[in-house]
């Protein structure tokens, strides 16, 4: 934004010309232009208080082709500078205490303002998870959502809350201002209130009805759009987001890569990179990275949620109260809801399980990732693991990096898109103890148990103990192969100097700070810091969370290295090539056999009964084939293909690497 110019002060003969062109000022002796102000564009336009104008040149091209020159047309401005090449036409009211940028456009508006001093946005008080509050969040321009992970969760630790909150009160007090800014390549258009907002560069506003305090964190690189019939009030829009179709955001912040569309209605919430709200509303709700919900029967209220996909009229309910609504849910990460779902809070839904139907008691199955949650006859039922025999959940895992719609230059929230980790494995292992420790208590003849308000057939808990098993032997194979890939191994001393942790670091319980997966002594480590004030700016809170994202994958071979010789009851000071080789081979066998699963499931998509629908005149050769047609071929489908790749990649490496062992002496 260029705002230091060397601005002269207009003259007798200049004011003449101006008011020859129906131009007019409560005091010609606070107008300022430059050498490079062309005074034959300024027309019909009233000056107030100090106003300074650059270079006035150029055209502009608007949408349709329509060309028409830079200049400045109809409008009453306050206490603005105006920066070089402006388009300003047709304001109804007046464009009151702003900087604005370079080759800025502003047309058709009724008045932008602002009044008195301001933080915009920043600093407002958002009562996410808690509609009741309890959690409070002050937002601030660049809040990732690790740091609101921690001052919604971590209110037990109330130096470290006051800590944090003392940073961000002085960002806050640093950016207050009774001016605001509007940057460079900034198209504001056909649109009605704007008060007290500061918008970035190359940011567009079209037909909007309403902003108030807020921040438009716009970039040249990573633009913004907020647009028809938008109404927003105390909020922030971070870079790469959309707001559009009249959608009303009240106390709420806006993440990177975020669509906000179809009247889409939020308060008091949080949205992280690539969310997505269509249709439907949000209060209270932290949605964490990837959250989705695009219908309009649905309704997310007081929860948490990540890489989460909300179905059509999903619902949760924490109206059971008498005190007021305290009850609140989480929702892991990957986790889904089908239709008309339902939950009652408080709940906890374990990482990627599917929620079907209606569930009207507490549920926690957050200690039985991947699952199914189902309701019949009005119980809550666990299919425990199968959600990693779907395709779906493979291909949300594999489509997720590939949509993240952030600039490079612009990446406030730490992601590790890992589907198998410390954190799901963790949990998988101490499922699969739950599993037979239930076994061993009812014994192996029982039709159901029953584990944390929910029940689990018999032929469902023998396969989730068989699916747990063979993930976590696909998950240790990965890591010891992983760890071996490219090291120069020639006999056993090398092979158990590979093997050998790095350090302690990482070796007890897993976490997931909102898509940050470390282990807890890390962040407990981060925020004792942030106690003592070794941390005590808001960018060495952040640079702090991405150095403990650098070391996930040392940290994770230290985690990996400790269930390794537990699962396996081995020793790695003293392992044997045969050892790895008898890992590596089961291994090879849990990667075939789950592809196998997923290539199962994924044929189910080919079936007589999906292509119901197709070829409607025909007969079913004509079905089958209008359904290859759209669907295309079951053989020549990408992810089956991938499937089958996979499954030869993985046998020959796997085969590949006995080979060497086999070597070693």
């Amino acid at each position: 934004m260029t705002l230091k110019q060397d601005h002269i002060l207009i003259t007798e003969s200049e004011i003449e010309v101006l008011k020859s062109q129906g131009c007019k000022s409560t005091d010609w002796n606070k107008v300022w232009i430059t050498k490079e102000t062309d005074l034959s564009k300024i027309q019909n336009v009233t000056f107030s208080e100090t106003v300074k104008l650059a270079k006035i040149e150029g055209e502009n091209t608007s949408f349709g082709g329509v060309v028409r020159e830079n200049g400045l047309f109809s409008v009453h401005l306050h206490n603005c500078t105006i920066g070089n090449n402006p388009f300003i036409y047709n304001i109804e009211n007046y464009i009151a205490n702003y900087h604005i940028g370079d080759y800025v456009i502003i047309e058709n508006v009724d008045h932008i303002a602002v009044n008195g001093t301001s933080t915009f946005g920043n600093g407002t008080i958002v009562e996410t998870i808690n509609e009741g509050g309890g959690r409070e969040i002050p937002i601030y321009d660049n809040l990732s959502a690790q740091v609101a992970y921690i001052l919604a969760l971590y209110r037990h630790r109330e130096l470290l809350i006051d800590n944090l909150k003392e940073m961000i009160s002085a960002y806050t007090a640093s950016i207050k201002s009774n001016m605001g800014t509007i940057g460079d390549n900034v198209k504001i258009l056909n649109s009605k209130s704007i008060k007290n907002v500061k918008i970035g560069s190359n940011a567009k506003i079209e037909g909007v009805a309403s902003l108030k305090n807020g921040s438009i964190n716009s970039y040249e690189d990573a633009p913004v759009y907020v647009g028809s019939e938008v109404m927003a009030e105390n909020f922030i829009i971070s870079s790469d987001s959309t707001v559009d179709n009249a959608s009303i955001i009240s106390n709420c912040f806006v993440g990177q890569g975020c669509q906000l569309d179809k009247h889409y209605s939020a308060e008091h919430s949080l949205f992280f990179a690539n969310s997505q709200g269509f249709n439907g509303e949000a209060c209270s709700i932290f949605a964490g990275p990837y959250t989705v919900t695009h219908h309009k029967s649905t309704l997310l209220i007081a929860g948490m949620f990540s890489f989460m996909n909300a179905g059509s009229g999903s619902n949760q309910s924490n109206h059971m109260y008498k005190l007021g609504p305290i009850h609140q849910g989480i929702l892991e990460r990957g986790a889904k809801t089908t239709s008309n779902s339902y939950i009652l809070w408080p709940s906890k839904v374990g990482a990627f399980t599917l929620v079907s139907g209606r569930h009207y008691k507490n549920v926690d199955s957050s200690s039985l990732p991947f699952s199914y949650l189902i309701e019949s006859k009005d119980d809550s039922i666990l299919i425990p693991g199968i959600n990693l025999r779907s395709v779906g959940t493979v291909r949300d895992a594999q489509k997720w990096p590939k949509r993240d719609t952030r600039n490079t230059n612009h990446r406030t929230d730490i992601i590790n898109f890992n589907l198998l980790s410390p954190f799901t494995i963790h949990k998988i292992n101490g499922g699969l103890k739950i599993l037979k420790d239930l076994q061993w208590l009812s014994g192996t003849h029982a039709k159901e148990y029953t584990y944390a308000g929910m029940k689990i057939k018999a032929s469902s808990l023998k396969k989730g103990i068989n699916i747990y098993k063979m993930v976590i032997d696909k998950f240790l194979g990965n890591s010891i192969i992983s760890r071996m890939h490219q090291k120069n191994i020639s006999n056993i001393n090398d092979l158990q100097t590979v093997l050998k942790p790095n350090s302690e670091i990482g070796k007890g319980k897993w976490i997931d700070v909102s898509g940050l997966i470390c282990p807890i002594e890390s962040l407990d480590d981060f925020l004792c810091n942030i106690e003592t004030k070794e941390i005590n700016s808001l960018e060495n809170v952040q640079s702090s969370l991405q150095e403990i994202h650098d070391n996930y994958y040392e940290y994770e071979w230290n985690w990996a290295c400790s269930l390794l010789e537990k699962h396996y009851k081995i020793n790695l000071e003293s392992i044997t090539p045969s050892e790895v080789i008898s890992i590596v081979e089961q291994w090879k066998k849990s990667v075939v056999e789950l592809d196998n699963m997923l290539y199962d499931d994924a044929k189910k998509e080919f079936s007589l009964s999906t292509q119901v629908g197709f070829g409607v005149d025909g007969n079913l050769k004509e079905r089958a084939k209008d359904f290859a047609s759209v669907r295309g071929d079951f053989k020549s489908n990408g992810t089956v293909i991938e499937i089958l790749n996979h499954i030869k990649r993985k046998t020959k490496l796997g085969n590949s690497v006995i080979q060497e062992l086999e070597k070693i002496k």
